[in-house]
């Protein structure tokens, strides 16, 4: 039985790797400015400079595009805490180190630019939006926080960071790139475009780096996937109310169980052969067959939810109904 390579093992091997991927990511890359895509002409004063506060009356965004662009903006907003994560199992050091303030800088104006959107054009309350920042930047954040498979604490490593990282950019990517289309706003469409473009180059070189990680160390990777996918959670899920909030971004269609499923988890699978290489062994061979009762699971999942939100349509219009019925009787008599 072979042992397992050390994280210094693994970054020295892989580090060619990330010199290459780096290349690519540098060519492909359009740089944006995040003070193009904010509307200015719509601002003004707030109470403390003479204007007026916000009132919700102001927002154009529907609740599922406006809940949404919170979540997305306070995901984003820990950019420190993800920093700090991919810094400590990364290194700072030759490529690795590159890349980790490369795509901190990056990432940096997906932040700048939500907030300076929401505030111009009156979105969101401000005020509720920058105590949820304190809130949720003071909770931080860790790929295994609260995550425990059976004893074993999920403790950081270079490839749990790297694979869980390619899930959660390729979700950010489709969460930002359906958020953008829920606000029918050309301008925020345009804006979340350049940030789901972003999102993908980044999942594209995790995803690389992991397949590349598969290849050199197959055992010690599947352990990973099958640990993070296991305790797999969005990046938001310290949000304060999180629970609340994705169940609307869910029922609007933004992020669901489905997508989840087939536009995130298969994808990358598929791109792994996953369930086509046969260099697994031992444990790592029964995690793998373990990862295919969990799509199963989460196929499950998804025609449960799929039933429910019926379900919930069919009551929402009912409702409709019976409030739209209520209102000619009401306008009947008036005329009477």
């Amino acid at each position: 039985m072979s042992k397992d390579l050390t994280d210094l093992q693994l970054l020295t091997a892989l580090e060619p790797v990330v010199e290459q991927n780096i290349n690519r990511h540098m060519r492909m890359r359009k740089d944006w400015n995040p003070h193009d895509y904010v509307p200015w002409s719509e601002g003004k004063n707030f109470y403390a400079l003479g204007g007026q506060d916000w009132d919700p009356e102001q927002s154009q965004l529907s609740e599922v595009a406006r809940v949404a662009m919170i979540v997305n903006l306070l995901t984003e907003d820990n950019l420190p805490s993800y920093h700090r994560e991919i810094a400590m199992n990364f290194s700072m050091d030759g490529p690795w180190g590159f890349w980790v303030n490369r795509w901190t800088t990056e990432e940096n104006r997906h932040g700048i630019a939500l907030r300076d959107y929401l505030v111009v054009t009156r979105a969101v309350d401000p005020v509720e939006l920058e105590q949820l920042r304190i809130e949720q930047m003071t909770r931080g954040f860790s790929p295994g926080q609260n995550a425990q498979m059976g004893d074993e604490v999920f403790a950081g490593s270079l490839f749990d960071s790297v694979i869980y990282v390619t899930f959660q950019e390729l979700a950010t990517r489709v969460s930002h790139r359906n958020t953008g289309k829920a606000c029918n706003d050309t301008v925020a469409d345009q804006l979340l475009q350049r940030v789901s473009a972003d999102e993908n180059l980044h999942m594209i070189f995790y995803r690389d780096v992991s397949e590349a990680g598969f290849d050199l160390a197959p055992n010690q990777a599947m352990k990973a996937l099958h640990k993070v996918l296991r305790n797999f959670k969005m990046p938001g899920y310290t949000i304060p109310d999180f629970r609340r909030r994705a169940v609307v971004i869910a029922s609007g269609g933004i992020y669901d169980p489905r997508i989840h499923l087939e536009d995130i988890v298969a994808p990358v699978l598929k791109k792994w052969r996953i369930f086509e290489r046969e260099d697994f062994t031992g444990e790592a061979a029964r995690m793998r067959d373990d990862i295919g009762v969990l799509v199963e699971e989460l196929q499950e999942t998804v025609e449960k939810f799929e039933v429910a939100k019926q379900r919930r349509i069919e009551r929402q219009a009912q409702v409709a109904e019976k409030k739209a019925a209520k209102n000619l009787l009401v306008s009947t008599s008036a005329a009477r």
